[in-house]
This record gives structure tokens, C-alpha cells and sequence, in this order.
């Protein structure tokens, strides 16, 4: 079995209920946390106008990440998606423009012309991938379809998880090794989600006290600037 049958497998294994529904407190407000510091590397980096930005996102899952860079300003046109899955990809589709781009399948497989991209976004999904030889080439892949100047955006947990086999975290460390001529920054977010979910449920507003131990958040969002 190679790799990405063995991730459909690993997703068809999962029960998530409503886990991840924006209408829990812990998950819109991790949502918005990541959101924010997303929208502050744009701007960072002089992105005011995101209408003309290129951007491809890599596991674009039911096109949620897609919808909230629609909101953010980028253009249908300039955006595009790729998914594994066969049932998140006709989420994605039923959902988002019919001139947003998106494409079903393997993303290794796909003919994108070299240095075509602004941004190349990656949101949970190398902790899904077991397999480093993997993981390397689709970073490699990604990497050749930025443009000089632009970055990967990428987002996702460090840590292992100890409850579920089928993920393990991706420390920084990693990341260096898998972008090794990329200029690295990166914010630490997002509360552990099982402790997220607990003080929320007391109070909505414990999501941030809890926040401000750096300690205690497990995600990393990056951005990875090909010079």
C-alpha cells in the first residue's frame, strides 16, 4: 500500500462526530486565533491587496481554509485546491466557485508549471503522513511550484498525539529539514485541543487565559520564503 492509500485508510477509520464544528467554542475560537496570525504574516509581508495573489492549497479538505481566503480577499481565479479524499472533495466542490480550481487526487500527480505560485498553503496535513520519504517529496513537489519570493504557508500540530496512532507531530526541527533553502518564521497557536475543549466548556473566555502559556499551545504556523 503506498502512502496516500494508506492516509485514505487511516481517514476512513476516523470517527470525528462534530469534533470539529465552528459551532464549539474551543474550535471557533482556535479557528479565529489561527486566522488572525495567518492575516498577520500577509501583512507582514505587504500583502494588502490579496486579489492578485496565487494561491494552491495542498489537502484542501470540504474547502472550509478556501472559503475563509475567499473572505480574506483573494480571487476565485487566483485560488486553487487539491484533495485525497474523494467524499471532502465533492464537499469542497459543492460549496466553493465553480472558477476556484480544485483537483481530486494524489497531489504529486498534478502538473503544475514550476514557480507558478505565490503561496502554497498546508494545514494538517504532513502529520497525516507516516511515511518521511513521502513527506519529502511532496515538500519538494510544493516547493518547486513557489515562485522566487513567495513562501508554503504551512500549519500543523508538533507534538504527538498519544490517543491516536494514525498522526504524529511535526516539530520544528522537521520542518527545517523538509524546506532546508526556505527562511523560516513561526507562531506558536492554538491551545491543546484537549485542554481547549475542557476549559471551554466552563467558560468561552478560558480559551484565551489558557492561551497565554505559550507552553501550552501545540500548533505552528510558518511561513517558509523561497528567496
Amino acid at each position: 500500500m503506498n502512502e496516500p492509500e494508506a492516509v485514505a485508510e487511516r481517514y476512513a477509520r476516523r470517527t470525528a462526530g462534530d469534533r470539529y464544528s465552528l459551532v464549539r467554542p474551543d474550535v471557533w475560537q482556535t479557528v479565529h486565533e489561527r486566522q488572525r496570525a495567518m492575516l498577520g504574516f500577509f501583512a507582514r509581508e505587504g500583502l494588502g491587496d490579496l486579489s492578485a495573489v496565487r494561491l494552491m492549497e495542498v489537502g484542501c479538505g470540504a474547502g472550509g481554509n478556501l472559503l475563509e481566503l475567499l473572505r480574506a480577499g483573494f480571487r476565485p481565479e487566483h485560488l486553487s485546491g487539491v484533495e485525497l479524499l474523494a467524499d471532502r472533495f465533492a464537499a469542497a466542490r459543492a460549496v466553493l466557485p465553480p472558477s476556484l480550481a480544485l483537483h481530486a487526487g494524489d497531489a504529486l500527480q498534478l502538473e503544475v508549471p514550476a514557480a507558478s505560485l505565490d503561496i502554497v498553503f498546508v494545514s494538517t496535513v504532513f502529520s497525516s503522513l507516516l511515511d518521511d520519504g513521502f513527506q519529502q517529496r511532496l515538500a519538494d513537489t510544493m516547493w518547486r511550484w513557489v515562485r522566487p519570493g513567495g513562501a508554503v504557508l504551512w500549519y500543523d500540530f508538533t507534538v504527538n498525539n498519544p490517543r491516536n496512532r494514525d498522526v504524529r507531530g511535526v516539530p520544528l526541527s522537521r520542518v527545517r529539514a523538509l524546506f532546508p533553502h526556505g527562511r523560516i518564521a513561526t507562531r506558536r497557536v492554538t491551545l491543546a485541543p484537549p485542554i481547549a475543549r475542557t476549559v471551554t466548556r466552563l467558560h468561552p473566555a478560558l480559551y484565551t487565559l489558557f492561551n497565554t502559556l505559550p507552553v501550552l499551545r501545540t500548533h505552528a504556523l510558518c511561513w517558509i520564503a523561497k528567496p
